[in-house]
């Protein structure tokens, strides 16, 4: 068996026969004095000429740097199990406040809708039968700046028609919460309709017609889980569902404690769960009602 070995000296390379392992002598290529590894030293020739004392060393060095690189690793882990939640709740913040923009936006529209044709628009248009036929949500277009989906929607059509379905079936951001688990055409915003409400069917009400102020007086509401395309005519009926949450379902969002209100006078905000109650909510949404309006409302 041969051993390839190298001189440290000279850097030539030769192969010698096993039988001179062990022995020293001098290099026929330089002449310095070299000793001839063994099989068994040659695999170790890379840490061959590390004294035995430094190889130790190494071994803890590893060993330190190895611990070291864990316990890096575990505060790593440490703080990224502690910032998650900071995290979460900033961007669940910030949700929040672009859902509110959403609403300010929706009750700037409302406002030029009246600046234009002299009132609110009606919750729906109702067809020859009666029936709700187009939503608000379609009238405040042109104020969302979405002029030409307007101009392309025809109102001599269902809402619902094949024409009008490939129409709106566009998302528009605005109608939609941030923070919603729900389709992009569905809608987090209604309106609170019925008996005494600002919109009671096809009419409509002007703002000097609010005299409980348009300040304590609900324009629209955030609601979530109602699978309502937006140009649906559908919102909340006073006489047919609960209006806040607590009750069963009605003002409710998916941020924590509360959801956002739009008030008539184009003001936004966010009504606490743990602070009112239905019969609170129900005084807020009347124009005429003539209610004191709890502090908590506000």
């Amino acid at each position: 068996m041969m051993i390839h070995f190298t001189c440290p000296h000279c850097r030539n390379s030769s192969d010698i026969d096993e039988k001179y392992a062990g022995q020293t002598g001098p290099c026929r290529s330089c002449g310095e004095t070299i000793t001839i590894p063994g099989p068994a030293a040659d695999n170790f020739a890379p840490t061959s000429s590390v004294p035995p004392a430094a190889r130790s060393g190494l071994g803890i060095g590893l060993i330190v740097v190895s611990v070291v690189g864990v316990a890096g690793l575990c505060i790593v882990g440490v703080l990224a199990a502690l910032l998650l939640p900071a995290v979460g709740a900033a961007r669940g913040a910030a949700q929040r406040v672009q859902c509110s923009n959403h609403l300010k936006q929706i009750a700037l529209a409302f406002h030029n809708y009246h600046d234009v044709y002299g009132t609110l628009p009606p919750a729906y248009i109702e067809d020859q039968d009666g029936r709700p036929q187009h939503s608000w949500r379609v009238l405040i277009l042109p104020f969302l700046e979405h002029q030409d989906l307007y101009d392309r929607y025809r109102f001599d059509e269902p809402w619902d028609s094949l024409h009008n379905r490939q129409v709106t079936a566009e998302m528009i951001p605005v109608y939609s919460c941030p923070s919603t688990d729900q389709p992009g055409t569905d809608t987090n915003y209604m309106l609170i309709t019925g008996k005494n409400t600002l919109f009671d069917g096809q009419q409509t009400v002007k703002f000097s017609e609010i005299t409980d102020g348009t300040s304590n007086t609900i324009l629209a509401v955030e609601v979530r889980g109602k699978g309502v395309h937006w140009a649906r005519p559908v919102d909340l009926d006073t006489a047919s569902v609960p209006l806040w949450m607590e009750s069963g379902g009605g003002i409710d969002s998916q941020h924590p404690g509360g959801a956002n209100v739009a008030f008539a006078d184009g003001a936004v905000r966010f009504l606490r769960f743990d602070a009112n109650t239905e019969s609170q909510v129900r005084d807020q949404v009347t124009p005429r009602g003539g209610e004191i309006v709890s502090p908590t409302n506000r």
